[in-house]
């Protein structure tokens, strides 16, 4: 079933963009991007409400939300020129049947992907990145995607409270089904008392790359990311990004529903987005497990809205650079070349 509008509260879109129907590829036909709801948490072990999430997501913001965003540092504006993006809408999904559900989200993602576009999905709980990842590579090919996946918890459980679906298992579907290899998957932020042995066993015989906190600190995120940028390249066309809020401490986002304390900061998370997006080929993502529910003064809708944003407009420097073959270097001044005298 296509349809437009939230779920869950009132018709709007992503900060303003236009709006289309994922089904109708002619109300798309300039996107680089579209974006699409998945309003399910039909999986959650713990504390539901992300259901709730990407409506939070989308208008989340004291700014207007006139459809554009220019970047103080990018200096490109990932709503306007510099990317077109629109907006879907949120899936129409019934948070009592996974399978059905997840497989509305595989179809509208692999739909989109098919006609060019890059699927920027907002959850939801984790169990949606099962279907984002599949859809993806229905078009792209099984084990041509890798997963950068940031997130608290290796969510590569087998079987919980009796079934195969849910928030703690979408990364070993994904690795199982061979959407995706074991050896192309990099988690980045896990740490806290779960899972348990075996499971951390059944990662290492798939040859999963998972960064602990522990690692990431004494390392510095910067190195691990450039070890990670090797091997998800390694072999591989394109990336998934995979964004669970519970990877920033729970100072940074409470609302959330399995929250851990010792993560990474809002500002570790939103750098290492900017720069995945800025460096490589990404051909989808999703940000999952904001609960509103849980949330206080909308800190973790805020932190996904800027999630959102830093993606877009890396994707959107990226496409800069490529054009005027000139990288942004991080380092650059925010007012150098600015005045009414001068043009970037």
């Amino acid at each position: 079933m296509t349809r437009y509008g939230a779920q869950y509260g009132p018709d709007f879109t992503f900060l303003g963009v236009p709006r289309c129907d994922w089904a109708d590829p002619a109300t798309y036909a300039e996107a680089d991007v579209v974006i699409l709801g998945a309003p399910f948490d039909g999986g959650t072990s713990h504390r539901p409400g992300t259901r709730f999430g990407p409506n939070a997501i989308r208008g989340t913001d004291y700014l207007p939300h006139d459809g554009s965003r220019p970047h103080l540092a990018l200096r490109v504006d990932p709503l306007g020129p510099d990317l077109t993006v629109y907006d879907a809408g949120d899936l129409e999904l019934y948070s009592g049947e996974v399978l059905r559900s997840c497989q509305s989200i595989e179809d509208a993602v692999a739909f989109l992907t098919g006609h060019g576009v890059i699927p920027l999905v907002l959850g939801g709980d984790h169990t949606i990145t099962w279907p984002d990842v599949t859809g993806v590579a229905r078009t792209r090919g099984y084990g041509r995607i890798s997963v950068i996946h940031f997130d608290a918890h290796a969510d590569t459980g087998d079987i919980a409270f009796g079934s195969l679906y849910g928030h703690g298992q979408p990364m070993r579907r994904l690795i199982e089904s061979g959407a995706v290899r074991g050896d192309r998957f990099l988690q980045l932020g896990l740490r806290g008392y779960w899972p348990e042995p075996p499971t951390l066993d059944w990662m290492a015989d798939q040859g999963m790359r998972s960064y602990h906190m522990s690692e990431i600190g004494a390392r510095g995120l910067d190195a691990v990311l450039d070890e990670a940028f090797a091997i998800a390249l390694d072999g591989c066309d394109a990336v998934f990004l995979s964004v669970d809020i519970d990877v920033c401490d729970p100072a940074h986002a409470p609302g959330t529903g399995t929250p851990e304390p010792g993560g990474l900061t809002a500002r570790q998370l939103l750098d290492a987005v900017s720069r995945i997006c800025r460096t490589l080929p990404v051909a989808g993502m999703d940000v999952v497990e904001v609960s509103p529910p849980y949330d206080h003064a909308e800190i973790t809708a805020m932190l996904a809205n800027r999630v959102v944003l830093e993606a877009l407009s890396g994707l959107a420097r990226r496409r800069h650079d490529t054009r005027t073959g000139t990288p942004w270097n991080p380092a650059t001044p925010l007012l150098d070349g600015r005045g009414s005298t001068t043009s970037d």
